[in-house]
């Protein structure tokens, strides 16, 4: 099978390998759709990588013994290999598992455990059917295009007529402008990038404001009767968009931040958390019992799903698929294994 790989800086390249074979609950799925995600910083810093990528949509090929699910099925992979029996895996939050499966240990090999490739290696209650009507591309949406603000929607209590700031409008917030209209949310968004101020647009964002307009906190409380948003998600990571957001917020708001961040953000206890009572949550993923939201999510957003996907490569161009995502000119990039 092939397998994509990252051999140095802005270098990436396609290997040939073993196909793995299932094992207990662990079943054979041929990848057919894989989206890009983080990789990408991997690739420019010339972190050499052979097991990259963690989200994907495919066919169940091969099981080993009968379980959740049968050869043919259509189904969403969803990230990591947590245990399946501690109390937060059970309880949906298994994102959060703090006794993963150690992959090399039970299967005797590294191959199987990356999304970029044609086959890996899943536990059965990992992976999430796909309607029947619903493309493979659609399907993988299920993860990290709609999954990371999905649950963070999920954890702010987002209902319609919510006046919600989204900072960050890279595939994960573009895909939180989709979850939050179909909750019914009035949605401010705050990006620099002139691409994804359009792709914004074109989603239908009325109120998209330029990072770099030294009066958007203004604008802010112009369109909020100088209240404040009721909600914020930051998608971006930066420091300065988490501190942007803070101050955004009205007395007793909710923000959650869903961007990975290096970098520290000022945060005064007693101004912001105690004397405005805000509410600071981080979501990194939703629980599983949301799975058939974010599938009806999608199956209704058809159009918007299809203005998210922007760019389509074989895997043999995963050169190319990364330089598209470096260049912050895409939205949700997607790699399909078998073209």
């Amino acid at each position: 099978m092939k397998r994509a790989v990252i051999t140095g800086e802005s270098r990436g390249g396609v290997v040939h390998t073993v196909t793995p074979e299932p094992l207990e609950n662990w079943v054979l799925v041929k990848i057919q759709v894989a989206p890009l995600c983080t990789e990408y910083k991997g690739f420019l810093a010339g972190h050499k990588a052979d097991y990259l990528g963690h989200e994907a949509s495919g066919e169940v090929v091969e099981i080993a013994q009968p379980g959740r699910v049968q050869v043919g099925d259509r189904v969403a992979v969803m990230p990591g290999f947590s245990c399946g029996v501690c109390d937060l895996c059970r309880s949906g939050d298994y994102i959060h598992c703090k006794t993963p499966a150690d992959f090399v240990a039970f299967t005797g090999s590294n191959e199987g455990m990356a999304t970029l490739a044609q086959y890996m290696l899943k536990p059965d209650w990992l992976l999430v059917p796909i309607p029947d009507d619903m493309s493979f591309e659609h399907g993988a949406m299920a993860c990290c295009g709609l999954g990371p603000t999905y649950g963070a929607l999920e954890r702010l209590q987002v209902r319609g007529g919510d006046r919600l700031l989204i900072t960050g409008l890279g595939p994960v917030g573009l895909g939180g402008i989709i979850c939050a209209q179909h909750m019914g949310a009035e949605i401010i968004a705050l990006e620099s990038n002139p691409y994804r101020i359009s792709k914004a647009e074109e989603l239908g964002v009325k109120n998209v404001i330029n990072l770099r307009d030294d009066n958007a906190m203004e604008h802010i409380l112009d369109l909020t009767q100088g209240n404040g948003v009721d909600r914020a998600i930051d998608c971006s990571g930066s420091p300065t968009a988490h501190r942007f957001c803070i101050d955004a917020l009205r007395r007793k708001g909710h923000l959650a931040f869903v961007g990975e961040s290096s970098g520290e953000t000022a945060l005064s206890i007693s101004r912001d958390m105690i004397r405005k009572g805000l509410e600071l949550k981080g979501s990194w993923h939703y629980n599983m019992k949301g799975v058939y939201d974010i599938m009806r999510i999608i199956s209704d957003n058809r159009l918007k799903i299809n203005q998210l996907i922007t760019h389509k490569f074989p895997i043999d161009e995963i050169q190319h698929a990364w330089e598209t995502q470096v260049s912050g000119e895409c939205g949700k990039v997607l790699i399909e294994p078998w073209n």
